[in-house]
């Protein structure tokens, strides 16, 4: 599932930087987030993948409507949902069996470990999870409690639309244990919105920002939005990043439109033909933000995540550093023992999946990786973030003629100043510094010790650069 956030294409190494069109990164949110991480300290090594997962996400697929360029695996209620009391949708039977279905999986899954490694993080995605009553969130953290163990003070993370809560709903949630919330805002247009196939309208989304930012005990929250959408202009663009950065979100993530087939956009559009921008508009989005964002002090520590000062989304982090961990309900993926598998994305199918993880008849098709799939892996989610490559790490890994054939195809890129070429301190150093460091063959830490993606420029050209990467290490 990660992998597929990068479509690839076949290239070989150039001898000098191919001309290539910036576009921002397909990024969306995976279905499948210990202490806050500041980007001015590297992260630890990627850990081994045998290593007990310590997260979890939990898939809540119910929406009041499909949004148009969703091909999530949801469950749309219907527009009377979208009542924010707290009490309404309790007596939903698709709501209540699907939680039910949910328990079962989790009291059928064995943990990984019998040392008791409790959950640090726990994300529940969706769909809007805010749809799904307080007490059945409660009652999946505690099956969750009660197989595997939390931590004393876990990051709980939920998604939210707005107008699909109120006050009293949200006190409820962060009363149950839940202490992070993604607010699903997209855009500040009601046209946009609109266009979009949103249940919610900007009256709603200042309404819902309000909530948030007075409720007590809430102190982390992120905010949703996305850009390159059909006819938005870049004062549009500006208008969206003012009001976020004036709500003070302690996190922001930006996505970046991606066309889906399957999808209602996937009939109506074509990717870079007008009512879409092009991919040079497109990339001046993803340059806006990254400006914007940043002077309104939000550190850029992943492709399309921003964050105040140690409020990195721990859950996230996961996925960044290639560990495990496990994944509960509808289509939501997990990767535990090396091993990357999903549930069935049909209510039907999933019930009967439950149904023989019960009973023991469960015989998955799943791919463990092998060790170009795992350097893939390290690499692609490393040049993701703003901490980059650990080249020593990568080298103990999967040997230093491998490190060194990476750092060459990446050499006149680190000279055009798309790839940066840090130190231990992860302070940025002189191209003659690589140079050196490749002239000894790789004495990776002496000089440089990791590599990453210019802000914003090399993240734009990730896409091509992660494809350089992907044909030295699997030709």
């Amino acid at each position: 599932m990660l992998r597929l956030a990068f479509p690839l294409v076949s290239h070989l190494p150039p001898k000098k930087p191919p001309p290539i069109r910036p576009r921002p990164p397909p990024a969306r949110r995976y279905a499948a987030s210990a202490a806050a991480t500041s980007p001015s300290s590297p992260l630890p090594p990627p850990p081994l993948p045998l290593l007990p997962p310590s997260s979890a996400y939990v898939h809540l697929p119910f929406c009041r409507k499909r949004c148009h360029y969703c091909d999530f695996p949801i469950v749309a209620l219907g527009s009377s949902s979208g009542t924010t009391a707290p009490s309404r949708g309790a007596d939903d039977p698709r709501i209540v069996d699907y939680v039910r279905l949910l328990l079962r999986e989790v009291a059928a899954t064995r943990p990984v470990s019998d040392d008791g490694v409790p959950l640090e993080t726990v994300f529940f995605g969706g769909g809007t999870p805010s749809l799904v009553p307080p007490l059945l969130v409660a009652a999946v953290l505690d099956a969750l409690r009660g197989r595997f163990g939390l931590s004393a003070c876990p990051e709980v993370s939920i998604e939210m639309d707005p107008g699909t809560f109120d006050a009293a709903r949200l006190r409820e949630l962060v009363g149950v244990g839940v202490n992070r919330v993604s607010l699903g805002v997209q855009a500040f247009q009601e046209d946009l919105l609109r266009a979009c196939g949103r249940a919610h309208g900007v009256e709603e989304v200042r309404e819902a920002v309000g909530i948030v930012t007075a409720c007590e005990g809430l102190q982390n929250w992120s905010m949703d939005l996305i850009s390159s959408l059909p006819n938005q202009t870049e004062e549009m663009w500006e208008e969206s990043l003012r009001c976020t950065a004036e709500a003070r979100p302690t996190h922001v993530s930006v996505y970046d439109l991606q066309i889906e087939k399957g999808t209602k956009f996937g009939q109506m559009y074509t990717p870079g033909v007008f009512p879409l921008p092009s991919d040079t508009e497109s990339a001046n989005f993803y340059k806006i933000a990254s400006k914007r964002l940043s002077e309104a002090g939000y550190n850029h520590y992943e492709i399309s995540s921003y964050c105040k000062p140690g409020y990195e989304c721990k859950h996230n982090l996961t996925y960044w550093q290639n560990r495990p961990f496990y994944a509960f309900g509808l289509g939501s993926a997990s990767y535990i023992n090396g091993v990357r598998y999903s549930r069935p994305r049909r209510m039907k199918e999933y019930a009967e999946w439950v149904q023989k993880l019960e009973d023991g008849t469960w015989s998955h098709e799943s791919r463990s990786s092998d060790m170009k799939d795992m350097a893939m892996d390290v690499v692609m989610l490393s040049l993701r973030t703003a901490w980059g490559l650990d080249l020593q790490s990568f080298s103990k890994s999967f040997g230093k003629s491998l490190a060194l054939s990476l750092c060459n195809t990446f050499k006149p890129f680190v000279e055009s100043g798309l790839v940066i070429a840090m130190d231990m301190e992860q302070r940025a150093l002189p191209h003659v510094d690589f140079e050196l460091d490749l002239q000894n063959e790789g004495d990776f830490g002496s000089r440089v010790a990791f590599i990453r993606l210019s802000d914003p420029d090399g993240f734009l050209l990730s896409n091509e650069l992660i494809s350089l990467a992907f044909g030295i290490i699997s030709p």
